[in-house]
C-alpha cells in the first residue's frame, strides 16, 4: 500500500486577482470583466469594482497563482509513512509557474498522479490556463488534451466524496471536521487571501497556509482511504 500512495503528488494553489484594483485593469478586460461580474450574486451595493476585489483570483482569465504547494509521502528508515512538503511562491507568476514545471517535470509521469481537493475543477485547470498565457509548455501531468478519462493522471478528493453525486460541492475544511483532522482555517481562510496579499503585503503567511492545506489534503486522503493519520513528528516542512 504504501508504493501506491508514495506515487500519489497533492497539491493546493492560492490565487489573487491579477492586479489589485479594477481601474488597474486594460480597458479591453475591464469590458470583459463587466460581462463576467453581470453573472455573479452580488449583495444590494455591490459594484463591478467590489466584485473584482472579491472574486477575480477564482477566474484564471483574471486572477493569478502566487503559492503552489505540495506534499509526497515516503517511508523512512523503520518502515514508517512520512509526508515531505515543499512550496512554490512569488510575486512574479511567471517564475513562480516556470520554476514549478521544472520542478514538477522530473516526477515520472506514467506511475506519479496527482490530488488536489476540487482540483479537476480548480487546481489543474487554473494552473493550465495561467501557464498557457505566460507562454510555459504544460508539463506532462498536467496536459491531458486527448486522453481517455481512465487515463488521466488526476485525483480529487472531494470527488472521492462525492461516489458519483454531482449535485454538492463539500468544503475541504467541512470534510476535515468530520474526519477530525487539524485544519489551517485558524490563521486565515482562502476569502482573505486577496486581502492579505495585497493590503498585508504577507506572502510567507500565505504560503503557510497552502502548506497547511497541502498537508490536510493528503491527510484526508488517508482516511478516506481507511488508514491512520501521519503524526506530526513524521511531517517534514519547508525551512522558512
Amino acid at each position: 500500500m504504501n508504493s501506491d500512495l508514495c506515487d500519489i503528488l497533492f497539491l493546493d494553489i492560492e490565487t489573487i486577482g491579477m492586479v489589485e484594483h479594477y481601474d488597474q485593469l486594460s480597458e479591453r478586460l475591464k469590458s470583459h470583466w463587466i460581462r463576467k461580474a453581470g453573472f455573479l450574486k452580488r449583495q444590494e451595493e455591490q459594484t463591478d469594482e467590489d466584485l473584482f476585489s472579491e472574486r477575480a483570483g477564482i477566474y484564471a482569465e483574471f486572477g493569478k497563482v502566487i503559492v503552489i504547494a505540495v506534499a509526497k509521502f515516503t517511508t523512512n528508515e523503520k518502515n514508517e509513512l512520512t509526508l515531505k512538503t515543499k512550496s512554490f511562491s512569488d510575486h512574479n507568476e511567471k517564475k513562480l509557474l516556470t520554476d514549478f514545471k521544472e520542478w514538477i517535470d522530473k516526477a515520472d509521469s506514467v506511475k506519479t498522479k496527482l490530488c488536489a481537493h476540487n482540483g479537476k475543477e480548480f487546481d489543474f485547470p487554473y494552473l493550465c490556463r495561467r501557464m498557457l498565457v505566460n507562454g510555459i509548455p504544460l508539463p506532462p501531468l498536467l496536459n491531458i488534451a486527448g486522453l481517455e478519462k481512465w487515463k488521466v493522471p488526476h485525483l480529487d478528493t472531494l470527488e472521492m466524496w462525492k461516489f458519483g453525486d454531482y449535485k454538492h460541492y463539500t468544503s475541504l475544511d467541512l470534510l476535515l471536521t468530520l474526519f477530525d483532522i487539524p485544519s489551517s482555517k485558524g490563521t486565515m481562510d482562502g476569502s482573505k487571501v486577496n486581502e492579505t496579499y495585497y493590503k498585508e503585503k504577507n506572502l510567507p503567511k500565505i504560503t503557510e497556509y497552502c502548506i497547511a492545506d497541502v498537508v490536510a489534503i493528503a491527510q484526508l486522503y488517508l482516511r478516506m482511504k481507511g488508514l491512520p493519520l501521519i503524526e506530526e513528528k513524521n511531517i517534514s516542512y519547508p525551512a522558512p
